[in-house]
């Protein structure tokens, strides 16, 4: 019993080791590209590096999550960490920004099989008045590597070179794929099922087009411009023919017949509320930082420790209270949370004190953290075990794709506030002295530079994005407000302990 437990332990090490890999390359290149485009070159091609990798998470997490329902988790799990591991290995020798796009993109397609599939092992291993706890743990793993990445992407390119960006996956997924491969055991018997070639063919045509056109437009290519469009057309031709498709599909590649569950549905609705939520938190906060105190990159990133201390709180208290009440309880106060730290964010500007700022990101990141362990579970609820790979490759999935629409939508509006705020101030004065190039208005925040501009200028450029960001924050209010009503319909279901009396007479 003992060595059972022991190898338990082993194995859920090798999950979180795994999620927090490919949770963390989400963001960790960010602080390091100008590193990569001063070496590399390619300045007008390096939002590939990043497109790529989550066109590619998202594409594969929907294949993956079904391969592993059919064939097991084990393997699937095993082959994403490996090509995930290969992909880290090849972006630390990229000779060029075209290579290190195409080696994003292998990395990606092994990170898509890592997030849903880990959770789904947990659901596997644990019955379900345990399984809070472990999600819990897991969703913390996932806030935290997510927002951790910007300032780790930032040391380790400081103090080594941005190649250890990417080769630090190596050793710490070799420790994943020993602890996995030794020590996870599966049952071996899996649905026998017909693989929907349909389905996932046009999914990934389809989610790929989408994907393209949400990081390309407004930055390499204006939203009306012939390529912008020709990917919104493609898509919605591809998804058609998808939702036909799977209409038709033995086995389909997403079963909707799910999404007639009413804890399914509004758990997908959440987690594209959230994740477009939270994604704008992790961007914006350090540019404020940066910009409206005058903090370094590195300062920058620390302000966002409160908010995952917060979400590690939030979700370690969602994970154990599963079993307590319904998941509509504890949603309910994590939307209230939610709804006021970003709040009391959108009333922040240069005068807020750092402490007070540190307490708004306590209480948003905590009210955030709910999310990362209960919409897993809520997802899973009752399914039969043949179906959870699908349903949390779903909600991964969705999830995704709300940071995607998340940034893309509110990043467009933070920049056009800015720079229309900007203009105006500047107007008659001679564009700020000639200082200010509106095409990259952050400029005047880097090293060296923000000491040279007269006070007047730069109050000016601080109230600009300080407004347009808090502006931004409030924004985020509305769909957090429609995550507050979609809450509202989750019904009553709670975890059920099935096997408590069993347990007590053993």
């Amino acid at each position: 019993m003992v060595n059972q437990e022991s190898n338990l332990k082993l194995v859920i090490t090798g999950l979180l080791l795994g999620i927090f890999m490919s949770a963390m390359d989400n963001t960790i290149v960010a602080t390091a590209m100008g590193t990569i485009v001063a070496d590399l070159g390619g300045f007008d091609k390096f939002v590939w590096v990043t497109s790529a990798y989550m066109v590619a998470v998202m594409a594969g997490m929907p294949i993956f999550g079904k391969l592993s329902d059919m064939y097991g988790r084990k393997r699937f799990f095993i082959f994403g960490l490996s090509v995930f591991l290969i992909g880290s290995a090849l972006c630390g020798v990229a000779q060029s920004i075209e290579q290190l796009s195409i080696y994003r993109a292998i990395q990606g397609i092994g990170g898509g099989a890592l997030m849903p599939i880990a959770f789904t092992i947990v659901f596997d291993l644990f019955p379900p008045e345990k399984r809070g706890k472990m999600t819990g743990l897991l969703g913390a793993v996932f806030g935290l590597s997510s927002v951790m990445g910007p300032l780790l992407g930032a040391y380790i390119t400081d103090l080594f070179s941005w190649h250890w960006v990417f080769y630090i996956n190596v050793p710490i997924g070799i420790v994943s794929l020993f602890l996995i491969i030794k020590y996870y055991h599966e049952s071996p018997e899996h649905s026998k099922q017909k693989i929907d070639w349909g389905g996932a063919i046009t999914l990934v045509v389809a989610v790929v087009s989408l994907m393209f056109a949400l990081e390309l437009g407004g930055k390499e290519f204006n939203w009306n411009s012939i390529p912008i469009i020709s990917l919104l057309m493609i898509f919605g031709l591809f998804f058609i023919v998808f939702l036909f498709v799977e209409t038709k599909a033995k086995d389909p590649i997403i079963s909707f017949w799910m999404f007639k569950n009413r804890l399914f549905a509004t758990s997908q609705i959440l987690a594209i509320l959230y994740g477009g939520t939270f994604v704008i938190l992790a961007v914006f906060i350090p540019i404020f930082v940066q910009a409206v105190y005058g903090g370094s990159a590195k300062s920058a990133g620390f302000v966002l420790t409160p908010m995952m201390l917060g979400s590690v709180a939030g979700s370690a208290v969602g994970g154990i209270f599963q079993t307590k009440t319904t998941y509509r309880n504890l949603m309910t106060i994590s939307v209230i949370a939610y709804f006021l730290g970003m709040f009391l964010l959108s009333g922040i500007g240069p005068e807020t004190s750092r402490a007070l700022l540190t307490v708004y990101l306590i209480i948003v990141g905590f009210g955030m953290g709910f999310s990362f362990s209960l919409l897993p579970t809520a997802t899973i609820h009752k399914l039969d075990p043949r179906y959870r790979g699908s349903a949390n490759s779903t909600n991964s999935f969705l999830r995704s794709f709300g940071m995607t629409l998340g940034i893309t939508i509110f990043g467009t509006i933070q920049n056009k506030v800015f720079t229309s705020d900007l203009k105006e101030s500047f107007k008659g004065m001679n564009n700020g002295g000639g200082m200010l190039n509106f095409n990259d208005p952050q400029q005047i925040f880097k090293s060296g530079q923000r000491e040279q501009i007269p006070e007047l200028v730069l109050d000016k450029i601080i109230g600009a994005m300080s407004h347009s960001i808090t502006y931004t924050f409030l924004l985020a209010l509305i769909p957090i407000a429609l995550a507050a009503v979609t809450v509202f319909f989750m019904g009553n279901a709670r975890v059920e302990m099935k096997k408590n009396i069993e347990q007590k007479t053993n």
